[in-house]
């Protein structure tokens, strides 16, 4: 095993603890000052290339309002996780949703209250990307405007 590399899990729990900083809405120096550190060694929690400890895994849950367990869970496989599989990689999904866009995109979505509008944004973004969701929503859009009229 290379030392130099950081361990998946490293880099697992430190892509957690940047998402949940960010939807927090905390910098790097926020944080760093919560914990008596500098804002170089939470970049480098958050990148895995420094281990965690676990007093300071507890402080980094305290200040950003999560029990120390939400920095181990996986929102696609929890059972993968139960079953000893710490091989696999934070997702795409995992990753866009902690990047700042996907924050932000995610903050102002759920401000919409119209499930309609809500659908018709859906439908633009995909028709935008050109996704195989397109035609799923396309399809999905015109039986709904035949059954209205």
């Amino acid at each position: 095993m290379n030392t130099k590399a950081p361990s998946q899990i490293d880099v697992f729990v430190g892509s957690r603890v940047r998402m949940r900083r960010l939807m927090a809405g905390l910098s790097q120096e926020k944080l760093a000052d919560g914990l008596g550190i500098t804002f170089q060694q939470v970049q480098k929690y958050e990148k895995g290339t420094n281990r965690i400890g676990a007093s300071r895994l507890q402080a980094i849950a305290d200040i950003l309002g999560v029990h120390p367990s939400f920095f181990f869970q996986e929102g696609e496989d929890p059972a993968g996780a139960r079953n000893g599989d710490t091989t696999r990689e934070p997702s795409e999904i995992s990753s866009f949703v902690s990047s700042k866009e996907g924050i932000a995109l995610n903050r102002a979505f759920l401000k919409i209250a119209d499930p309609v509008l809500r659908k018709k944004i859906i439908s633009l973004v995909a028709a935008v990307a050109q996704t195989p969701e397109t035609e799923t929503v396309r399809s999905s859009a015109s039986h709904a405007q035949d059954l209205h009229g």
